[in-house]
């Protein structure tokens, strides 16, 4: 009895990180890392127990990547100009993310709000 509480138990725990997060829209604000400001929004749709599917619009551009969330943590992973580039995102409990992305071997970091629909 012992053991299948525990085994309920981790299988809850590691749902939990996943129910934070959740598939839908985000309106995005954030700074480049050039310090320019821009606006947009956001799509996520869950693909497993703890992988996402991301797509950006800003302005006239389609941004197309991947994302993981572990604990209270979102990564995301892109291309940006033909570069390889990355965000991390700490989730919120009102369901919003705030976070850093960085292109590759920049030397600075872009800043991104999204918050949910």
């Amino acid at each position: 009895m012992k053991r299948l509480i525990l085994a309920a138990g981790f299988a809850l725990a590691l749902a939990g990180p996943a129910a934070a997060q959740r598939s839908g829209a985000y309106d995005v604000t954030g700074t480049n890392p050039d310090g320019s400001a821009y606006t947009g929004t956001m799509q996520l749709e869950q693909l497993g127990l703890l992988s996402f599917r991301v797509q950006w619009v800003i302005g006239t551009e389609t941004i197309e990547g991947v994302g993981m969330v572990s604990g209270l943590t979102f990564a995301t992973a892109f291309a940006l100009g033909g570069q390889p580039s990355m965000g991390i995102y700490e989730l919120r409990p009102n369901g919003e993310m705030v976070g850093q992305w960085t292109i590759m071997a920049a030397f600075s970091a872009g800043q991104e709000t999204a918050k949910p629909r």
